[in-house]
């Protein structure tokens, strides 16, 4: 999940909070205010590799795992490259020339085995949070726009996105009206929508605006809420997972 505010690929700590069982691998020092179970913060990759492994090997009775966040591991990453090539930034390594971003590609895919193993021989679900940025993007069937996107490297965003089964965007639900700005003059402006002004939704299908997408077959949008969510999900088990939304515009 990813959101603007955050991706979930889901970034909404809270949100994952309220999955089933979860346990929490911080990247970021970011949980202070949330009631979970959550392993010391780690500040290596080793040190999330190390919590995968306990994850896979002890005995627990834990049902979702929680990555928070993806964007502080991939730092991690970089630094983990950084230290094999024994250069002081990811730009530098193997000689520079984007090489650095390549070889981080190794390490994600460690993660993503782990995370695999973890689904697949221990049943947990897994759950990706990622904050988010601004990009442009160059449409070949159109003019170059903005659109929100998880905030890594655009190769370790192709990695992820391509595993994860559904990828989320959180943000606030808005619409604009114009309003008499005086002097003859009007502007436009951002109005929240809902009970409460701009309440927060989960987007589920790629548009323009974001990366999303998902292969339960989701609707364009839902309420932020785990509840909600696994309702919307579990509607459609019977037919298991499909390629709705999964067009991630690049």
């Amino acid at each position: 999940m990813y959101v603007t505010d955050d991706f979930l690929l889901t970034h909404n700590s809270t949100l994952a909070a309220d999955a089933p069982k979860p346990v929490f691998i911080q990247t970021e020092d970011g949980l202070a205010q949330i009631d979970c179970h959550r392993f010391p913060l780690a500040r290596t990759l080793e040190e999330v590799l190390a919590a995968m492994s306990g994850l896979y090997s002890q005995p627990h009775d834990y049902e979702t795992v929680v990555i928070d966040s993806l964007d502080w591991l991939e730092r991690s990453i970089w630094d983990e490259v950084c230290r094999r090539h024994g250069v002081k930034s990811i730009e530098k390594a193997d000689g520079g020339f984007g090489k650095g971003y390549v070889h981080a590609l190794t390490y994600w895919r460690q993660v993503i085995e782990g995370l695999d193993a973890l689904r697949t021989d221990r049943g947990m679900a897994v759950v990706l949070i990622a904050h988010a940025k601004v990009e442009k993007f160059e449409d070949p069937e159109a003019t170059a726009y903005d659109r929100y996107s998880p905030r890594l490297h655009k190769h370790a965003t192709a990695l992820v996105t391509e595993w994860c089964d559904a990828v989320l965007f959180v943000t606030r639900k808005y619409r604009t009206q114009t309003e008499d700005a005086g002097f003859g003059r009007t502007r436009t402006i951002a109005v929240g929508v809902g009970t409460d002004a701009g309440e927060r939704i989960l987007r589920c299908v790629g548009s323009p605006a974001c990366v999303a997408k998902n292969r339960y077959g989701l609707p364009a949008e839902l309420l932020l809420s785990w509840s909600a969510l696994m309702t919307a999900m579990t509607q459609d088990t019977h037919q298991g997972p499909k390629a709705q939304g999964e067009q991630t515009h690049g």
